[in-house]
């Protein structure tokens, strides 16, 4: 069941991650390398490390209530035996009988995505599903050695909006053979689908994976870091307005991230959300300013508190990239008692307000 607080949004849950680490999964995506994308987490998962960590992240949050999730996390869990599967979402049940937890959420692959598989889960408290998606491209698909198509994709978000699940998908900027056009299709599709959230991760090359060997060989060229940033803020411009919840942007830096060699190449960045977050507050400031005239002496602008520092952009880039197309003006940025969260509103010496309303963050 989803809630939202009285500001409409839905409530951010704690969510208590447990990795599988490659548990299920039938082969190696060229990308992969879960010991270093994940951190250092057994293979095997106990009672006892399911349980201390569990309680840890419940004991640090007793003071603050909301709603708590258990997630499985990486690997392909539907693809475990099933066995394993029912004993780790016993272990979970125990939690949500106790009344301490709320609800499970699993990550998997779409090909392991059925109308029985769908019912054991509904049958054992999972109430969100992400699906490792990557891209809707076929021959994207092919390259990374996913060995699924796009078609199974669809027919998974499809099952899963069926059945009453909330829904997530996971996508990625920058595989081989992926360019923008191809990645603003996929965004385009995932728009049309309408999961509930979507996670964005620009492709990073870790040590020891097929796509590494490729990078090494010339055959394979990462993003930039400005690129990246620009793909994942059209992923912003694209999901969000289609009432899409961004949840990630960019893999969290583990500290087997940050070891010398563990990532070769790839645009890594510890506040990679935070630069697209101002690039997309920056492209809705230009969409506001295009009737403004660059002779215009005091541009005033108004924002929610939280927003200021997107609206500033790092180390104030946004800021100077108005100046310099408005040489002559005086720019005041403040935060009025009524602003609302995620709207621009600029007023001039001569016209306005003007206002513009940011997707996403409202």
């Amino acid at each position: 069941m989803k809630t939202a607080p009285e500001n409409g949004q839905p409530e951010t849950p704690l969510v208590i991650p447990v990795f599988i680490m490659n548990g299920g999964c039938p082969n190696q995506c060229i990308f992969c390398n879960e010991r270093i994308a994940a951190g250092d987490f057994s293979p095997q998962i106990t009672k006892s490390f399911f349980d201390s960590r569990v309680e840890s992240y419940l004991r640090w949050s007793k003071d603050k209530p909301r709603r708590v999730e258990i997630a499985f996390y990486g690997g392909n869990f539907t693809g475990l035996p099933v066995g394993m599967q029912t004993l780790l979402l016993s272990w979970a049940g125990n939690y949500i009988r106790a009344g301490a937890v709320h609800t499970i959420r699993i990550s998997t692959r779409p090909d392991y995505i059925d109308a029985g598989v769908l019912d054991f889960l509904q049958a054992h408290s999972v109430a969100t599903v992400e699906i490792g998606a990557q891209s809707f491209n076929d021959e994207v698909l092919r390259l990374a050695r996913r060995g699924h198509n796009a078609a199974c994709i669809r027919q998974a978000l499809i099952l899963l909006k069926n059945k009453g699940f909330t829904t997530g998908i996971h996508l990625m900027a920058g595989l081989p053979g992926d360019t923008k056009e191809s990645f603003v299709q996929s965004l385009e599709i995932t728009a049309s689908l309408k999961p509930d959230t979507a996670r964005i991760h620009p492709v990073l090359v870790f040590k020891d994976t097929p796509l590494a060997r490729q990078w090494q060989d010339g055959l394979y060229h990462p993003l930039g870091l400005d690129e990246a940033i620009h793909w994942c803020a059209l992923a912003w411009e694209t999901l969000a307005p289609a009432g899409i919840r961004i949840i990630r942007l960019g893999l969290q830096i583990t500290p087997e991230m940050a070891a010398d060699g563990a990532l070769p190449a790839g645009p890594v960045h510890p506040s990679l959300g935070s630069l697209v977050q101002a690039a997309v507050f920056h492209s809705a400031t230009l969409k506001l300013l295009k009737d403004v005239p660059h002779q215009t002496k005091r541009l005033e602008f108004s924002l929610h508190p939280r927003d200021i520092s997107r609206f500033r952009g790092f180390r104030n880039k946004n800021t100077r990239a108005i100046k310099k197309l408005y040489p002559g003006a005086q720019i005041v940025i403040d935060s009025g008692p009524t602003a609302i969260c995620g709207r621009i509103t600029v007023n001039t010496e001569t016209t306005g307000p003007f206002s513009v309303d940011v997707a996403g963050f409202h």
